[in-house]
Protein backbone atom coordinates (compact mmCIF):
# COMPACT_ATOMS: atom_id res chain seq x y z
CA UNK A 1 0.00 0.00 0.00
CA UNK A 2 2.92 2.18 0.87
CA UNK A 3 4.36 2.05 -2.72
CA UNK A 4 1.12 2.44 -3.77
CA UNK A 5 0.49 5.46 -2.14
CA UNK A 6 3.28 6.86 -3.56
CA UNK A 7 2.17 6.47 -6.58
CA UNK A 8 -1.42 8.32 -6.73
CA UNK A 9 -2.01 11.43 -9.25
CA UNK A 10 -1.60 14.20 -8.07
CA UNK A 11 -4.89 16.17 -6.80
CA UNK A 12 -3.49 19.28 -8.31
CA UNK A 13 -3.68 20.55 -11.92
CA UNK A 14 -0.96 19.57 -14.41
CA UNK A 15 -0.32 23.29 -15.32
CA UNK A 16 -0.53 24.04 -10.93
CA UNK A 17 2.75 21.13 -10.74
CA UNK A 18 4.42 22.34 -13.19
CA UNK A 19 4.31 26.21 -12.52
CA UNK A 20 5.24 24.78 -8.46
CA UNK A 21 8.07 22.62 -10.54
CA UNK A 22 9.43 25.69 -12.32
CA UNK A 23 9.03 28.27 -9.16
CA UNK A 24 10.97 25.50 -7.05
CA UNK A 25 13.90 25.64 -9.79
CA UNK A 26 13.90 29.33 -9.82
CA UNK A 27 14.61 29.77 -5.79
CA UNK A 28 18.01 31.69 -4.97
CA UNK A 29 19.27 28.45 -3.74
CA UNK A 30 18.76 26.69 -6.76
CA UNK A 31 20.05 29.22 -9.27
CA UNK A 32 23.56 29.76 -7.68
CA UNK A 33 24.48 25.90 -7.86
CA UNK A 34 22.94 25.98 -11.46
CA UNK A 35 25.25 29.39 -12.19
CA UNK A 36 28.05 27.46 -11.13
CA UNK A 37 27.61 24.26 -13.03
CA UNK A 38 27.19 26.48 -16.00
CA UNK A 39 30.28 28.14 -15.61
CA UNK A 40 32.18 25.11 -14.64
CA UNK A 41 29.77 23.52 -18.00
CA UNK A 42 31.18 26.76 -20.08
CA UNK A 43 35.08 26.15 -18.93
CA UNK A 44 34.83 22.89 -20.38
CA UNK A 45 33.44 23.99 -23.61
CA UNK A 46 35.08 27.21 -24.57
CA UNK A 47 38.04 27.52 -21.94
CA UNK A 48 39.81 30.47 -24.49
CA UNK A 49 36.43 32.81 -23.52
CA UNK A 50 37.55 32.69 -20.20
CA UNK A 51 40.89 33.16 -20.25
CA UNK A 52 43.85 34.18 -22.60
CA UNK A 53 46.75 32.70 -20.84
CA UNK A 54 48.61 29.26 -21.85
CA UNK A 55 47.35 26.20 -19.45
CA UNK A 56 50.87 24.45 -20.38
CA UNK A 57 53.41 27.67 -21.26
CA UNK A 58 55.68 29.19 -18.88
CA UNK A 59 54.11 33.35 -18.75
CA UNK A 60 55.62 34.77 -14.76
CA UNK A 61 57.86 34.13 -12.53
CA UNK A 62 57.11 30.26 -10.45
CA UNK A 63 55.19 30.69 -7.53
CA UNK A 64 53.89 34.40 -7.72
CA UNK A 65 50.68 34.64 -5.19
CA UNK A 66 47.01 35.40 -6.52
CA UNK A 67 46.83 38.82 -7.85
CA UNK A 68 44.95 40.88 -10.49
CA UNK A 69 47.43 39.54 -13.45
CA UNK A 70 47.03 36.06 -11.97
CA UNK A 71 43.79 35.81 -10.34
CA UNK A 72 45.15 32.01 -9.11
CA UNK A 73 48.82 32.70 -8.92
CA UNK A 74 51.30 30.50 -11.01
CA UNK A 75 52.69 27.27 -10.64
CA UNK A 76 56.01 25.81 -9.72
CA UNK A 77 57.03 26.21 -13.57
CA UNK A 78 55.38 29.54 -13.49
CA UNK A 79 52.34 28.57 -15.86
CA UNK A 80 49.12 30.58 -15.00
CA UNK A 81 47.05 28.33 -12.32
CA UNK A 82 43.97 30.01 -13.25
CA UNK A 83 43.94 29.14 -16.62
CA UNK A 84 45.12 25.60 -16.13
CA UNK A 85 41.71 25.18 -13.63
CA UNK A 86 39.52 26.38 -16.81
CA UNK A 87 41.32 24.35 -19.25
CA UNK A 88 41.33 21.15 -16.41
CA UNK A 89 37.49 21.56 -16.64
CA UNK A 90 37.32 19.83 -19.79
CA UNK A 91 38.88 16.57 -18.33
CA UNK A 92 37.01 16.90 -15.21
CA UNK A 93 33.39 17.48 -16.44
CA UNK A 94 33.41 15.97 -19.76
CA UNK A 95 35.21 12.60 -18.21
CA UNK A 96 32.19 12.97 -15.19
CA UNK A 97 29.35 13.35 -18.08
CA UNK A 98 30.92 9.96 -19.89
CA UNK A 99 31.54 8.60 -16.44
CA UNK A 100 27.61 9.28 -15.06
CA UNK A 101 26.50 7.94 -18.93
CA UNK A 102 28.33 4.82 -19.30
CA UNK A 103 26.29 4.01 -15.19
CA UNK A 104 22.95 5.64 -16.67
CA UNK A 105 23.01 3.93 -19.57
CA UNK A 106 24.15 0.24 -18.68
CA UNK A 107 23.10 0.31 -15.56
CA UNK A 108 19.18 1.72 -15.95
CA UNK A 109 18.94 -1.37 -18.79
CA UNK A 110 19.82 -3.71 -16.41
CA UNK A 111 17.60 -2.61 -13.82
CA UNK A 112 14.84 -2.34 -16.52
CA UNK A 113 15.24 -5.63 -17.42
CA UNK A 114 15.37 -7.68 -14.27
CA UNK A 115 12.63 -5.61 -12.87
CA UNK A 116 10.05 -6.02 -16.11
CA UNK A 117 11.00 -9.64 -16.83
CA UNK A 118 12.07 -10.91 -13.40
CA UNK A 119 11.80 -14.59 -12.12
CA UNK A 120 15.86 -16.46 -12.92
CA UNK A 121 16.72 -13.53 -15.07
CA UNK A 122 15.92 -10.98 -12.42
CA UNK A 123 18.19 -13.14 -9.72
CA UNK A 124 21.26 -13.51 -11.88
CA UNK A 125 21.24 -9.76 -12.94
CA UNK A 126 21.28 -8.44 -9.61
CA UNK A 127 23.04 -11.19 -8.11
CA UNK A 128 26.00 -9.34 -10.85
CA UNK A 129 24.90 -6.08 -9.24
CA UNK A 130 25.58 -7.25 -5.47
CA UNK A 131 29.08 -8.33 -6.79
CA UNK A 132 29.56 -4.76 -7.91
CA UNK A 133 28.73 -3.29 -4.92
CA UNK A 134 30.61 -5.82 -2.74
CA UNK A 135 34.09 -4.33 -4.38
CA UNK A 136 34.90 -1.13 -3.20
CA UNK A 137 34.10 1.99 -5.55
CA UNK A 138 37.61 2.79 -5.95
CA UNK A 139 39.43 -0.38 -6.12
CA UNK A 140 37.41 -1.38 -8.70
CA UNK A 141 37.90 1.93 -10.80
CA UNK A 142 41.56 1.49 -10.12
CA UNK A 143 41.50 -2.70 -11.49
CA UNK A 144 39.59 -1.09 -14.35
CA UNK A 145 41.58 1.92 -15.57
CA UNK A 146 44.82 -0.36 -14.99
CA UNK A 147 43.09 -2.86 -17.77
CA UNK A 148 42.44 -0.17 -20.22
CA UNK A 149 45.32 2.34 -19.41
CA UNK A 150 45.89 5.73 -18.11
CA UNK A 151 44.10 8.75 -19.59
CA UNK A 152 41.18 10.58 -18.72
CA UNK A 153 39.13 8.53 -20.85
CA UNK A 154 39.77 5.34 -19.23
CA UNK A 155 39.39 7.23 -16.13
CA UNK A 156 35.81 8.11 -16.86
CA UNK A 157 34.87 4.91 -18.09
CA UNK A 158 36.49 3.22 -14.72
CA UNK A 159 34.34 5.35 -12.74
CA UNK A 160 31.35 4.97 -14.77
CA UNK A 161 31.61 0.77 -14.45
CA UNK A 162 31.28 1.26 -10.55
CA UNK A 163 28.26 3.39 -10.84
CA UNK A 164 26.27 1.16 -12.83
CA UNK A 165 25.00 -1.44 -9.66
CA UNK A 166 23.98 1.44 -8.11
CA UNK A 167 21.74 2.72 -10.90
CA UNK A 168 20.56 -1.07 -11.85
CA UNK A 169 19.16 -1.22 -7.94
CA UNK A 170 17.45 2.06 -8.20
CA UNK A 171 16.18 1.37 -11.78
CA UNK A 172 14.75 -2.19 -10.66
CA UNK A 173 12.83 -1.16 -7.76
CA UNK A 174 11.24 1.57 -9.19
CA UNK A 175 10.09 -0.78 -11.64
CA UNK A 176 9.24 -3.81 -9.49
CA UNK A 177 6.54 -0.93 -7.62
CA UNK A 178 5.03 0.53 -11.24
CA UNK A 179 4.40 -2.65 -12.80
CA UNK A 180 2.07 -3.96 -9.27
CA UNK A 181 0.34 -0.34 -10.00
CA UNK A 182 -3.67 -0.16 -10.54
CA UNK A 183 -2.87 1.89 -14.13
CA UNK A 184 -0.37 -0.96 -15.27
CA UNK A 185 -3.27 -4.08 -14.77
CA UNK A 186 -5.53 -1.58 -15.98
CA UNK A 187 -3.21 -1.65 -19.22
CA UNK A 188 -2.56 -5.18 -19.65
CA UNK A 189 -6.41 -5.69 -19.47
CA UNK A 190 -7.45 -3.12 -22.07
CA UNK A 191 -4.89 -5.07 -24.44
CA UNK A 192 -1.56 -3.34 -24.07
CA UNK A 193 1.67 -5.84 -25.09
CA UNK A 194 4.30 -6.04 -23.12
CA UNK A 195 6.92 -3.70 -24.31
CA UNK A 196 3.86 -1.27 -25.09
CA UNK A 197 2.94 -0.89 -21.35
CA UNK A 198 6.98 -1.05 -20.31
CA UNK A 199 7.30 2.36 -22.91
CA UNK A 200 4.25 4.00 -22.03
CA UNK A 201 3.42 3.47 -18.71
CA UNK A 202 6.14 1.54 -16.44
CA UNK A 203 9.36 3.89 -17.63
CA UNK A 204 7.97 7.12 -17.22
CA UNK A 205 6.62 6.47 -13.88
CA UNK A 206 9.85 4.89 -12.89
CA UNK A 207 12.95 6.87 -14.34
CA UNK A 208 12.47 10.28 -12.45
CA UNK A 209 14.33 9.09 -9.42
CA UNK A 210 16.68 7.62 -11.70
CA UNK A 211 17.67 11.36 -13.28
CA UNK A 212 18.01 12.62 -10.02
CA UNK A 213 20.64 10.17 -8.94
CA UNK A 214 22.48 10.58 -12.27
CA UNK A 215 22.93 14.77 -11.14
CA UNK A 216 23.79 13.44 -7.89
CA UNK A 217 26.54 10.96 -9.64
CA UNK A 218 27.87 13.70 -11.63
CA UNK A 219 29.22 15.27 -8.43
CA UNK A 220 30.38 11.79 -7.00
CA UNK A 221 32.11 11.01 -10.39
CA UNK A 222 33.78 14.54 -10.83
CA UNK A 223 35.14 13.53 -6.88
CA UNK A 224 36.37 9.85 -8.34
CA UNK A 225 38.05 11.48 -11.54
CA UNK A 226 39.96 13.83 -9.45
CA UNK A 227 41.42 10.98 -7.16
CA UNK A 228 42.66 8.57 -10.22
CA UNK A 229 44.07 11.81 -11.35
CA UNK A 230 45.71 12.81 -8.00
CA UNK A 231 47.00 9.42 -7.62
CA UNK A 232 48.30 9.62 -11.37
CA UNK A 233 46.12 7.40 -13.20
CA UNK A 234 44.11 10.44 -15.06
CA UNK A 235 45.83 12.80 -17.58
CA UNK A 236 48.88 12.56 -18.11
CA UNK A 237 51.31 16.32 -17.42
CA UNK A 238 51.69 18.54 -18.27
CA UNK A 239 47.87 18.41 -19.03
CA UNK A 240 45.90 20.11 -16.79
CA UNK A 241 42.94 17.97 -14.67
CA UNK A 242 41.63 19.35 -11.34
CA UNK A 243 43.33 16.28 -9.32
CA UNK A 244 46.82 16.52 -11.06
CA UNK A 245 46.77 20.07 -10.20
CA UNK A 246 45.74 19.21 -6.32
CA UNK A 247 48.76 16.72 -6.31
CA UNK A 248 51.26 19.37 -8.00
CA UNK A 249 50.82 21.62 -5.52
CA UNK A 250 50.88 19.60 -2.58
CA UNK A 251 54.21 19.80 -1.77
CA UNK A 252 54.11 23.58 -1.44
CA UNK A 253 51.18 23.69 1.18
CA UNK A 254 53.46 25.75 3.27
CA UNK A 255 54.69 28.06 0.53
CA UNK A 256 52.26 28.65 -1.78
CA UNK A 257 49.01 27.23 -0.85
CA UNK A 258 47.11 28.15 -3.89
CA UNK A 259 48.02 25.13 -5.73
CA UNK A 260 46.33 22.96 -3.57
CA UNK A 261 43.35 24.97 -1.95
CA UNK A 262 41.74 26.76 -4.69
CA UNK A 263 42.00 23.88 -7.46
CA UNK A 264 40.46 21.76 -4.59
CA UNK A 265 37.41 25.04 -3.35
CA UNK A 266 36.85 24.57 -7.54
CA UNK A 267 35.99 20.83 -7.41
CA UNK A 268 34.14 21.49 -4.16
CA UNK A 269 32.14 24.07 -5.26
CA UNK A 270 31.00 22.23 -8.36
CA UNK A 271 30.32 19.24 -6.34
CA UNK A 272 28.21 21.23 -4.15
CA UNK A 273 26.22 22.27 -6.91
CA UNK A 274 25.16 19.51 -8.14
CA UNK A 275 24.21 17.75 -4.94
CA UNK A 276 22.35 20.81 -5.00
CA UNK A 277 20.87 20.34 -7.81
CA UNK A 278 19.76 16.67 -7.39
CA UNK A 279 18.08 17.35 -4.46
CA UNK A 280 15.53 20.38 -6.49
CA UNK A 281 15.40 17.56 -9.12
CA UNK A 282 14.40 15.34 -6.74
CA UNK A 283 11.79 17.72 -4.68
CA UNK A 284 10.18 18.91 -8.18
CA UNK A 285 9.36 15.35 -9.49
CA UNK A 286 8.18 14.96 -5.90
CA UNK A 287 5.69 17.93 -5.92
Amino acid sequence: MTALASLRLPTRAPGGARADGRRALLQPGVLIPLAVLALAVLWALTPGLFTSQSPTETVAPSLLAPSSEHWFGTDATGRDLYARVVYGASQSIIGAIVAVAVGLVVGTALGVTAGAVGGALDEVLMRLVDVLLAIPGLLLSLSVVILLGFGTTNAAIAVGVTSIAVFARLARSRVVSVRVSDFVEAAYGSGGTFFGVLWRHVLPNSLTPVIALAALQLGSAILQISTLGFLGYGAPPPTPEWGLLIAEGRNYVATAWWLTVLPGAVVVLVVLATNRLSQAIGRKDAA
